[in-house]
């Protein structure tokens, strides 16, 4: 694997750095082919001035483009443009050369290295690291479907934006397309791009709360149907499901809010961030709807299966009591004893079948009439 040679500082270690930045031993992922060798976690990388993108051969090459004319770009007044590297789950060894060239805090790529992080939003020597969970609602394989979380971290510099993303969901191609579509946007630089992440991320969130709350209206019409159904072990896997939304939502309200008065954001950016905001405040009541509706529901559904489990024990009860009746009888009547009241009566055996019969008859027409039968 190929270093990267750009004019800039080293980065400061951490004393775990040595560690850190050992490769994983695991094999690589197929991608573009750059200064990380044929097999890098690297998805695409670019630089844009101007808002126009400008296809590079390698990471370094689009770095010394953007830097190179920064001096003339600030003398002109023009815009020096930034470098956008996307990465998919990469190894120490790869986050290491961006650490390099870009000047990454140690602590933050260890934190982009290992992921499983909340949602927030740190300042290292003037690089915002910025943090997100990224859901999905995928099927199960035993049928169902349950929320799947991943993550979307950003460093972002005055000169760059460097994501890295963990698990199946929130691909950043299309967001990407949609910029370079829209040169004015990319020109407002790094912010942009942040922007479109985040909103790419809280979109996300509203199509998986959509997905959860059709769930929960269709388990709320099964325990009300009249046909009888254990939908208990649904109910638990939706709180479940529920919970895990709201550890991935809830936290990046604050992130949000502190981005919006960081200096690096653009005013003009910092409008469509305030719409962000107000886009997860929603999901954020939707995901609490949810919640506090999944309860009565489930109190609903064990209030329903324990007045069915009385009323199975009351027929039980009404059948026993009648069924005592020829019991009773019969157990007096099969004892040998020889001096027993009409045993030797013609009509002893057909008087005792028709009185077993009438007090059957007349308890089951009792528990009948009180609604246990």
């Amino acid at each position: 694997m190929a270093t990267i040679k750009v004019a800039r500082p080293r980065a400061v270690r951490h004393p775990r750095a040595k560690t850190l930045f050992r490769p994983l031993a695991r094999p690589g992922r197929g991608g573009r082919r750059d200064d990380f060798g044929p097999r890098s976690a690297v998805i695409d990388w670019a630089a844009y001035v101007g808002g126009r993108r400008v296809s590079t051969d390698s990471i370094s090459a689009a770095v010394r483009l953007v830097r190179d004319g920064a001096r003339t770009s600030i003398a002109e007044g023009a815009d020096a443009g930034f470098v956008w590297v996307g990465l998919h789950e990469p190894h120490a060894g790869e986050l290491e050369q961006l650490a390099e060239v870009f000047g990454l805090h140690p602590l933050a790529v260890e934190d982009a290295v290992h992921a499983h992080q909340r949602p927030k939003l740190e300042r290292y020597d003037g690089v915002q690291f910025f943090v997100m969970k990224t859901v999905g609602y995928v099927a199960r394989a035993g049928g169902g479907e349950s929320v799947e979380t991943g993550e979307i971290m950003a460093f972002c510099g005055a000169d760059f934006v460097v994501t890295v993303r963990h698990g199946m969901h929130g691909e950043l191609g299309s967001v990407r397309r949609r910029l370079e579509a829209s040169p004015e946007r990319l020109a407002l630089g790094p912010a942009a791009v942040v922007h479109a992440i985040a909103d790419r991320v809280v979109d996300d969130y509203m199509c998986v709360v959509a997905g959860v709350q059709q769930d929960i209206d269709e388990v709320e019409e099964a325990v009300f149907s009249p046909e009888r159904t254990n939908e208990a072990g649904r109910i638990y896997r939706l709180k479940r499901e529920v919970i895990h939304l709201k550890r991935a939502v809830g936290p990046l309200a604050g992130p949000l809010r502190t981005l919006v008065g960081r200096r690096f954001v653009p005013a003009e950016i910092r409008e469509y961030f305030r719409d962000v905001e107000d886009h997860l405040t929603r999901v954020r009541e939707q995901v609490e709807s949810c919640d506090e509706l999944l309860t009565p529901i489930l109190q609903a559904h064990m209030t329903q299966v324990t007045v069915d489990d009385n009323q199975d024990m009351r027929k039980i009860s009404a059948w026993g009591a009648i069924l005592m009746v020829p019991t009773a009888i019969a157990g007096v009547y099969g004892m040998n004893f020889e001096q027993m009241p009409e045993l030797r009566w013609a009509f002893g055996y057909p008087a005792v079948l028709s009185l077993i019969t009438v007090c059957c008859v007349l308890l089951y027409r009792g528990f009948r009439r009180n609604g246990w039968l």
